[in-house]
C-alpha cells in the first residue's frame, strides 16, 4: 500500500512498466555517481529520493512479458518517434513561417504530427529526452518537449533543407548548428539599431527614387530590403575569415540598392545618371540604349563597381560587383571566373597554386530565373571540377514570388524555387524576409559553412515585390489578389522597428530621429546633384584606330632557342610510360627544326605555347577535351600506360617563367566559355583560351559572346584578350561539324573589338598566338576567335619550316606562291580564306602542266579587322584585272561573302567584276552526304581554277 501511495505521488505518477524500470537504473547509478546521470535526474532525485518499486504484481508480469508485449511496444514507440523526428528535421520546411504576405499554397504537414505515428502525448512524455532527441538541451526534460522544441526550431522563419546532403559530417553540422539554441544569434542592442538603420537605407532610398524620379525604372528591391543587411554580414564574415576578394553577381532587381549601400556608390553618382539619362520615350523597353548618347556605354541598373573595405579588426577586403546585361544568370559563371583568378598565384612553372581562402563568391539570383535558365545548373556543376571549383559560392534567391508577371505555377515544376540546388547537394536554407534577425543568422550559416566546408551554400530569402516589374508597369492587372496584401502589408523596416520599440530596446523618438536623419542624407545629395548643370554624356565607345597602322609584332624565335625547348618538351620522367603509339607520334617531332623537316600544327601550338611561357606569361586553356584536343593533335596531359599517371611537359620545362593550366571542361558552352572570360578580365596578364569541340557548338555560348566578348569594351570599358578557337571546315562531316558560324563573327566586329582569323599554315599560328600573347594586358588587349582547323591539322601542306617560326611575324595577307608573276597576264584575282586555300593549292599542283599565269590567290588570313591596305596593294600590281573571286566552303548566305564583297568592292580596281563562287543561299550550313559533299567541294574549286568560267555563275546543281 506505502508503494502504491509513493507511485501516485509528485514526479513518479507518470513513470510504469518499462518505463519506471528505467528509472530506477538511472537512480542506481545516481547513487554510485550523481555525475553519471542528465541534470535533470539528478535534480529529481535529489528533490525525490528513490523512485517507487514496481508492485510484486506488475514485477511477475514485467519478467513474464520481458522481451515480448512491453519491449516491442517500448521499441516501436522510440522507432516512430524517430521517424517523427527525421521527417522534423527533412519535411519541418513545409510548415515554416517563411511566407510575409500568405500567398502560398495549402501543404499537407501530416508528416510532421505525432498522430501520424500512433504517438500520443503521453506516449512521448514517458520517453527520456535524449531517446527521442540525442542531443536535446538540458532545458528539455522529455520526448514530448522534445519533439515541441525541434518542431519549433524547423518550422520558424528559418526553414532548413539539409537532408539531401550526403556528406554526413556536413549533414550533422548543419543540423547541430540549427538545432544549437545560438541560430539565430542574439544580436546585441548596437547591432540591432544598425540592423534597423540599413533596412531604413534602403527603403528610404527606394522611395526617395519612386518620389523623385516618377516613372523612371529602378527595378527596386523593396519586399526583400533584409538583402543589403545580409549582404553586409557575409561580407563581414568574410573579411573576418582573412578573405581578400569578394566577387558578386546578379541581375538587375535590387542592383542600385546593392551599389549605393554594398558597394558604396554615391547617392550623388545615383541621382545624377537619372537626372542625365535620355528621354525615356527614346529608349528602348530596357533602356537598352543607355544612359550614353551614341549608342555605347549601359543602363545604369547592369553596371557593377568595384569597393575596398576594413573594419578595425578585419582583413581589407575588395568587393566587386560584376557588370551584367538583362539576360538574367549569365553573368554566373562570369563571377566564378572572376573568384578562381584571384585565387591563384601564376608566377611559377606548373599549374597555379590556388588558395580558396583568397576570395569568395555571392550570386544573387531571381526566383524565377534561378530554375528557368540552365546556365544556372551548369554553373552550379563547377562546384568540385578541379579546373573550375573555387572553395564555395554563397547564392541568394532575392525571391519576390513573380518573374515579371509570372507566378510559380507557370515558371517552375519544383516546389520550391531552390530544388535545383539539391541535385549538387547544396544546403538550403528558406528564410522569411521580413524577420531581418533571421535573415542576419541565415546569412552566418551560410559563411561558415562555406568557409569550414569550401562548398556552395543557397539561401532563399522569401519575401515579396511592393511594385511591378519595373515601376511602371501595374501587376494589379495581372496579380490583383497578390497586390491588395502587398497594399495592406507593412514593410520591414517599419515591422523591425516596431518591434524594437514594443520590446523596449528602442524608444519611439530614437527610431523617429534615425529615419529622418537617413532621409535628410538622401535629400542633401539631391540637392548638391540638382544645383549642378547637367553633364550630357559622350560616345565611351572605343576609339578606332586604323586598322593596319600598328606597328608588326616580331614574334619570331630563334631556331636554338627553338631547339633547346623541343629537347626539353621530348624528356619525360624517369619511369613514366608513355603509350607506345603515341610515343612514335611525339618522337617523330625531334627532327622537325632540321633543314629539310616541318612542323605540324599541334607541334607548332606547343612551341608557341612554350615561348609563351619563356617570357614569363601565364596561360590558362580549357575545352571539352583540351589536354588532348578533339582531334587528338595537342596531347599535352600525357597519361601513363602502366598506372595511369599524368604528366605535361610544360610543367618541367626549365624556360618556363609563369603557370600553364590545361583543363579539361564539363560538356557545356556557356558556362565555361563564361568563366573563361571572367578569369581573363580578372587576371588580364593571363593567355586564357577556350578551345570548343566542334566550332558550330558556340551556338550554345551566344549570350555570353554577344554580351560579353563582343561588347564589354564598348558597353562597360572591361578588356579582355581572350582567345576562342573554333574547329571550321567543311569535310563531309555533315551541318553539325563543319561550320564555325564564321558570318556571326565577321558581323560583330566593330570599333576594332576583336580579331577574326582563319589560317593556313602552322607557322601562321605559332606567329598569331605570339601575337595574341604580346598585347595581353594593354591598351590594345582584344579577343582572338580563330577558326581552328580540322583535316588541316596533319595536312602535311599545312607544316612549315623552321625558318617561318624564326623569322618574320603573323602575316594578314598570304599570296599564293608561283603564281601571279607575270602581272599583265592576271585577269582573275582569287580570295578566300582557311581550308579552302590549301584546297585550291593542291588543285593547282595537280593541273601543274597547265598554264595558271592569267590566276592569282590571295590567302586573307585575317578576316577582321579587314586588311584593306594589304589586299588593295596586291590589287594595284595586276592592271589586266577582270574579276575578283571570293571563293568559300560555305554556302551563300553563311561564312565570310556577305562581309567581304562591300569591302572588296569598295577597294577593287575600276571596272572589275565582284563574283562569288562557293555553297547557294542554303538554311543549314553543310550537307550530310559524303558524295554530295565531295561533289559539291570540286565545282567550286574547278569553277575557281577553271579560266573559261571568267564571266559565268557557278552551278552546283541541286
Amino acid at each position: 500500500m506505502k508503494t502504491l501511495d509513493r507511485m501516485t505521488e509528485g514526479p513518479w505518477q507518470k513513470y510504469h512498466g518499462p518505463n519506471l524500470g528505467y528509472i530506477q537504473d538511472q537512480y542506481e547509478k545516481f547513487l554510485q555517481n550523481p555525475q553519471s546521470v542528465e541534470p535533470a535526474y539528478r535534480e529529481l532525485f535529489a528533490s525525490w529520493g528513490s523512485p517507487p518499486s514496481l508492485p510484486n504484481k506488475e514485477k511477475k508480469a514485467d519478467t513474464q512479458e520481458s522481451g515480448s508485449t512491453c519491449d516491442r511496444s517500448l521499441l516501436k514507440k522510440g522507432v516512430s518517434a524517430g521517424k517523427l523526428v527525421w521527417n522534423i528535421r527533412t519535411y519541418g520546411h513545409l510548415a515554416a513561417d517563411i511566407d510575409p504576405i500568405g500567398i502560398g499554397m495549402e501543404v499537407d504537414t501530416r508528416l510532421l504530427q505525432p498522430e501520424t505515428y500512433q504517438l500520443s502525448q503521453a506516449d512521448l512524455a514517458a520517453l527520456p529526452a535524449e531517446v527521442v532527441w540525442e542531443e536535446a538541451p538540458s532545458d528539455v526534460k522529455n520526448g514530448w518537449e522534445a519533439i515541441q522544441r525541434l518542431h519549433q526550431i524547423y518550422t520558424g522563419t528559418i526553414a532548413y533543407e539539409f537532408s539531401h546532403v550526403h556528406e554526413e559530417e556536413e549533414r550533422n553540422w548543419l543540423n547541430s548548428q540549427a538545432e544549437s539554441g545560438t541560430n539565430p544569434a542574439p544580436l546585441t542592442a548596437e547591432e540591432k539599431k544598425h540592423l534597423l538603420k540599413r533596412l531604413l537605407e534602403a527603403e528610404q532610398f527606394e522611395e526617395f527614387l519612386h518620389r523623385t524620379f516618377v516613372g523612371a525604372k529602378r527595378f527596386s528591391i523593396e519586399g526583400n530590403d533584409a538583402l543589403i543587411p545580409m549582404l553586409d554580414e557575409i561580407v563581414r564574415e568574410m573579411a573576418h575569415a582573412d578573405v581578400s576578394s569578394i566577387l558578386m553577381g546578379m541581375a538587375h532587381r535590387g542592383r542600385l540598392n546593392v551599389l549605393a549601400h554594398v558597394l558604396g556608390k554615391s547617392y550623388s553618382k545615383i541621382f545624377s545618371e537619372f537626372l542625365n539619362s535620355p528621354n525615356k520615350h527614346l529608349v528602348p523597353s530596357e533602356g537598352s540604349m543607355g544612359i550614353n548618347y551614341g549608342w555605347t556605354g549601359d543602363v545604369k541598373y547592369h553596371l557593377g563597381a568595384d569597393r575596398f573595405l576594413k573594419e578595425e579588426d578585419a582583413h581589407e577586403v575588395r568587393v566587386t560587383l560584376a557588370n551584367n546585361p538583362s539576360h538574367l544568370e549569365f553573368v554566373n559563371p562570369v563571377v566564378e571566373g572572376f573568384a578562381r583568378a584571384a585565387q591563384e598565384d601564376r608566377s611559377e612553372p606548373g599549374y597555379p597554386k590556388q588558395d580558396v581562402n583568397k576570395a569568395a563568391t555571392i550570386l544573387i539570383h531571381g526566383d524565377s530565373a534561378f530554375p528557368g535558365e540552365g546556365i544556372v545548373a551548369e554553373t552550379l556543376n563547377f562546384n568540385k571540377l578541379p579546373g573550375f571549383r573555387n572553395g564555395g559560392t554563397i547564392h541568394i534567391i532575392v525571391n519576390n514570388r513573380i518573374g515579371f508577371t509570372t507566378e510559380g505555377k507557370d515558371s517552375r515544376s519544383t516546389h520550391y524555387a531552390s530544388d535545383l540546388a539539391k541535385g549538387y547537394e547544396i544546403p538550403i536554407v528558406h528564410v522569411n524576409a521580413d524577420d531581418p534577425e533571421a535573415c542576419i543568422a541565415a546569412a552566418r550559416l551560410a559563411s561558415e559553412y562555406r568557409n569550414k566546408f569550401k562548398k556552395d551554400f543557397l539561401i532563399d530569402l522569401v519575401g515579396y515585390r511592393r511594385y511591378g516589374h519595373n515601376e511602371t508597369d501595374d501587376p494589379e492587372t495581372t496579380q490583383p489578389l497578390i497586390y491588395q496584401k502587398v497594399k495592406q502589408h507593412a514593410t520591414v523596416a517599419n515591422l523591425y522597428m516596431n518591434r524594437l520599440v514594443s520590446n523596449q530596446e528602442m524608444s519611439q523618438v530614437e527610431a523617429d530621429e534615425l529615419k529622418a536623419k537617413v532621409l535628410n542624407g538622401l535629400k542633401e545629395a539631391y540637392d548638391r546633384v540638382k544645383s549642378k548643370e547637367p553633364v550630357d554624356h559622350v560616345l565611351l565607345g572605343l576609339n578606332p584606330s586604323n586598322e593596319n597602322v600598328k606597328p608588326k609584332v616580331k614574334t619570331g624565335v630563334p631556331v636554338e632557342t627553338l631547339s633547346a625547348i623541343n629537347t626539353e618538351l621530348l624528356k619525360w620522367p624517369e619511369g613514366f610510360t608513355v603509350y607506345p603509339k603515341l610515343q612514335r607520334i611525339l618522337e617523330r617531332r625531334s627532327g622537325a627544326l632540321q633543314e629539310g623537316e616541318k612542323v605540324d600544327w599541334g607541334h607548332a601550338e606547343t612551341l608557341a605555347f612554350a615561348t609563351i611561357l619563356s617570357d614569363a606569361q601565364p596561360i590558362r586553356i580549357t575545352g571539352q577535351d583540351a589536354e588532348r584536343a578533339t582531334f587528338a593533335h595537342r596531347n599535352l596531359v600525357l597519361h601513363d600506360a602502366v598506372d595511369g599517371s599524368t604528366f605535361c611537359p610544360l610543367h618541367r620545362l626549365p624556360q618556363a617563367k609563369a603557370s600553364f593550366a590545361i583543363h579539361n571542361s564539363p560538356l557545356s558552352e556557356a558556362s565555361v566559355l563564361g568563366f573563361e572570360y571572367g578569369y581573363n578580365v580578372y587576371s588580364p596578364e593571363t593567355l586564357v583560351i577556350w578551345e570548343a569541340q566542334y566550332g558550330d557548338f558556340t551556338n550554345c555560348a551566344q549570350v555570353i559572346i554577344d554580351q560579353f566578348i563582343t561588347s564589354g569594351s564598348s558597353k562597360w570599358r572591361q578588356k579582355s584578350s581572350l582567345v576562342m578557337m573554333l574547329p571550321h571546315g567543311y569535310e563531309g562531316q555533315g551541318p553539325e561539324h563543319s561550320s564555325a558560324r564564321l558570318e556571326r563573327f565577321l558581323q560583330l566586329g566593330g570599333e576594332d573589338n576583336w580579331t577574326v582569323a582563319n589560317l593556313t599554315t602552322s607557322a601562321q599560328y605559332f606567329h598569331l598566338l605570339r601575337r595574341q600573347a604580346s598585347i595581353v594586358n594593354t591598351e590594345d588587349a582584344r579577343p582572338l576567335v580563330l577558326m581552328a582547323p580540322k583535316s588541316l591539322i596533319r595536312n602535311p601542306r599545312v607544316a612549315s619550316p623552321a625558318t617561318a617560326f624564326s623569322e618574320g611575324s603573323f602575316q594578314e595577307v598570304i599570296e599564293q606562291p608561283g603564281l601571279g608573276e607575270t602581272p599583265k597576264k592576271v585577269e582573275r584575282l582569287v580570295l578566300c580564306s582557311g581550308k579552302v586555300a590549301v584546297d585550291l593549292e593542291e588543285a593547282i599542283e595537280k593541273q601543274k602542266d597547265e598554264d595558271h599565269s592569267w590566276l592569282h590567290i590571295i590567302r586573307v588570313e585575317q578576316l577582321y579587322p579587314f586588311p584593306k591596305e594589304e589586299i588593295a596593294r596586291i590589287m594595284s600590281k595586276y592592271p589586266k584585272l577582270k574579276e575578283i573571286l571570293w571563293v568559300q566552303e560555305e554556302p551563300q548566305n553563311m561564312g565570310a561573302w556577305s562581309y567581304m564583297e562591300p569591302r572588296i568592292r569598295e577597294i577593287a580596281p575600276k571596272g572589275t567584276e565582284i563574283r562569288y563562287s562557293g555553297r547557294p543561299e542554303r538554311s543549314s550550313p553543310a550537307s550530310g552526304y559524303q558524295d554530295v559533299h565531295i561533289y559539291e567541294q570540286q565545282t567550286i574549286i574547278s569553277f575557281a581554277l577553271n579560266r573559261k568560267t571568267i564571266n559565268q555563275q557557278i552551278s552546283l546543281g541541286r
